[in-house]
């Protein structure tokens, strides 16, 4: 038995925050298995100090359009097998999806898209969870453990945003969107956090345009979720809310596997 410490940040742009002390906070944290949402770079655009880090192997999935989505998987235990994208076209242009085979587990790492702009973008959004979960539900059938991480773009109950009232007419906190959250977990998966902190005011974004990061007026939208199969592994799930660099702040979960 060892523990595994897994990392989940949406960077909102790689090139970024590299600039704000990156590769140094990933050294300083050193989780097992970092996953990271938004890069917003092509493996061209990067440079080798951010695909060679010390001790970790380097995994990225990257959109067509330059400058938008993309995941990436810095990783000291090599996976069995890398896959990019759910295999379906439409949603693996965008760069959304690096699923990462492990021994004792899979590991889903993903930026699920944001519905906010337009009806357009809401049923993507929303065909794209489905096709997620039955891609997922294959491994499940299939007797596999299953972790799930990043920017899932929607608050799943009240106590995962400031203004619940006010946001329930907007995409990240409509009734469809948060009725495939408790769809998604009836299929025998777990909210990590919520196995181990029941609070309200724990946030991983905040809007820059309002500062509300200093009043902490934020939502809960990354996650890390996990097949029940994996709760006696489970043994900690956290959110880093004091790691600035990001609208997003990291959030994590330690398994003893």
């Amino acid at each position: 038995m060892h523990k595994l410490r897994l990392l989940s940040w949406n960077v909102n742009g790689i090139r970024a925050v590299q600039k704000k002390g990156f590769i140094e906070w990933l050294l300083d944290a050193d989780p097992d298995i970092l996953c990271i949402q938004e890069t917003k770079a092509q493996p061209d655009q990067l440079d080798m100090e951010l695909l060679n880090i010390e001790g970790y192997s380097s995994h990225f999935v990257s959109a067509q359009r330059k400058g938008y989505s993309g995941v990436a998987i810095y990783t000291k235990v090599e996976p069995t097998k890398i896959i990019e994208g759910l295999g379906i076209e439409e949603f693996d242009a965008e760069g959304r999806t690096i699923i990462a085979e492990y021994e004792d587990f899979v590991l889903y790492n993903i930026y699920y898209p944001n519905g906010k702009k337009d009806n357009v973008r809401l049923k993507y959004k929303m065909d794209f969870y489905d096709a997620f979960l039955k891609h997922a539900l294959k491994y499940k059938k299939a007797g596999k453990n299953i972790i799930i991480c990043g920017d899932v773009n929607t608050a799943h109950k009240e106590i995962d945003l400031s203004h619940p009232k006010r946001d329930s007419k907007f995409s990240g906190f409509l009734p469809e969107e948060r009725a495939w959250i408790d769809k998604f977990l009836s299929h025998g998966f777990l909210d990590t956090l919520r196995v181990f902190h029941k609070e309200p005011e724990l946030y991983s974004w905040w809007d820059y345009k309002t500062r509300a990061r200093e009043r902490n007026i934020g939502w809960r939208i990354d996650y890390f979720f996990v097949s029940k199969s994996l709760k006696p592994k489970l043994k900690d799930a956290f959110i880093l809310d004091d790691v600035m660099g990001s609208d997003h702040c990291p959030v994590g979960i330690e398994l003893e596997i």
